[in-house]
């Protein structure tokens, strides 16, 4: 009897339940626990829904004054907001969007073509404006990668760009926050692994792709399955025969990508806290890098050989032919704690180390961001009236400025003076 034999023997014979059937019953348990919270939080159809915004952030979000707004709702100008108490207008993000569209056309119409661009953003083919597919990565956890990524798809989408997010990481926490729950919601090849598995059960990426309750955001969701990419990708290349195109691991994310491209502005992905397979496939068909770092000196020194490694293996990427021409790197310090001594010198000598690199604004650690989370939302989902207003302000602030800093990144990418 093998040492192995003997202790399964004996765990029996002491009336143990096994590791694996404890683990899977704790799995079922909190499974129907997080379903029956769905249920209870999204009725009656369990799945989430966005709130309606008031004129005062619709008229924000487009560029405009509210007395603007409201002039064009007594007209019957534009769409038809909802009307509350008190004569309270409010509008849905798809209102919003069709608001821009109507005030691009008013500003065409009278050939202000500046105008109406800076109404409806989508990026120009025709002017050379290329896809930009951004990926937010950091192979440690607890660095706020997912909560940036998913808050800046939100205000990509807000701000009127057509935008897809990509939950690239197995733990499918960014599809958590889009109502999800994988276990329950996702069947075989209902992610990003359907397009770029090696064999033949690979699908189009455009039957993957799912429509969210944010109007011009789409999502393509992740769960456990993603794992085998890091699995079969081994053995597709260890029977790659010469010229095989095909079993490149680095362009086929950027394939698959290239099936959606002209439905899309910007592409968000949320990578896998690791440099496996499809960190590096997803590195390879990014046009700009987002590399969050908590402000501590561990989480400091951890970057430093997340960094060394990303260089080696995509040194050998490059040399096997794959494209590495990031149109930006940046560094977005995140749960930053502007009270917190130790940490503004962590920020300061990252600034000294990069300069212009480190995005100027932090993203400031909040209750606000966590509370919403307790019922998987973002701030960007939530009304102001839930939270102390310094609180929401605080936050809002913060988002907002690190989400811009981006937007403007971008903007200056496709040669544009916004």
């Amino acid at each position: 009897m093998t040492a192995w034999s003997q202790i399964a023997t004996a765990t029996q014979e002491a009336g143990l339940r096994p590791a694996d059937e404890t683990i899977a019953e704790d799995a079922r348990v909190l499974s129907a626990q997080l379903k029956a919270m769905r249920e209870r939080l999204f009725p009656p159809a369990s799945m989430k829904t966005l709130r309606s915004f008031t004129s005062g952030e619709a008229a924000r979000l487009v560029g405009v004054s509210d007395g603007y707004l409201r002039q064009l709702s007594l007209a019957g100008e534009g769409p038809n907001p909802e009307v509350g108490t008190g004569g309270r207008r409010y509008y849905s993000l798809a209102d919003i969007d069709a608001l821009r569209h109507y005030l691009a056309e008013q500003a065409r119409a009278k050939g202000n073509l500046a105008k109406a661009r800076s109404y409806v953003k989508w990026r120009d083919k025709d002017a050379g404006e290329h896809l930009q597919v951004i990926s937010v990565t950091n192979f440690k956890g607890g660095s706020g990668k997912t909560t940036s990524a998913v808050h800046l798809a939100q205000y990509l989408a807000m701000a009127g760009y057509r935008v897809l997010a990509v939950d690239l990481d197995p733990q499918a926490s960014l599809s958590a926050l889009f109502g999800y729950q994988p276990e329950l919601d996702l069947v075989g090849n209902d992610t990003i692994y359907g397009a770029i598995r090696y064999d033949e059960e690979r699908r189009s990426l455009r039957d993957i792709v799912r429509k969210t309750y944010f109007h011009n955001l789409d999502l393509v969701p992740g769960n456990l399955e993603l794992q085998e990419f890091e699995h079969s990708t081994p053995r597709a290349l260890a029977e790659r025969k010469p010229g095989d195109e095909n079993a490149l691991f680095f362009t086929r994310v950027q394939q698959a990508l290239q099936e959606v491209a002209d439905d899309y502005d910007i592409v968000v992905i949320d990578c896998p806290p690791q440099l496996g397979y499809l960190t590096l496939s997803a590195l390879c068909a990014s046009t700009s890098v987002i590399v969050t770092v908590h402000p501590q000196m561990l989480d400091v020194a951890s970057m430093s050989q997340f960094l060394f490694m990303t260089s080696d293996l995509l040194s050998v990427v490059r040399e096997a032919g794959g494209t590495l021409n990031f149109d930006f790197l940046r560094y977005l310090v995140t749960r930053f704690e502007p009270n917190d001594g130790p940490q503004a010198q962590i920020a300061g000598f990252m600034r000294s180390l990069f300069g212009d690199r480190v995005l100027t604004a932090p993203m400031v650690k909040s209750t606000a961001i966590s509370d919403a989370g307790l019922t998987k939302q973002t701030l960007y989902e939530v009304g102001r009236e839930n939270f102390s207003r310094g609180t929401y302000d605080r936050a809002m602030e913060s988002l907002d400025a690190v989400n811009s800093e981006i937007e403007q990144l971008l903007l200056s990418v496709w040669g544009r003076k916004e």
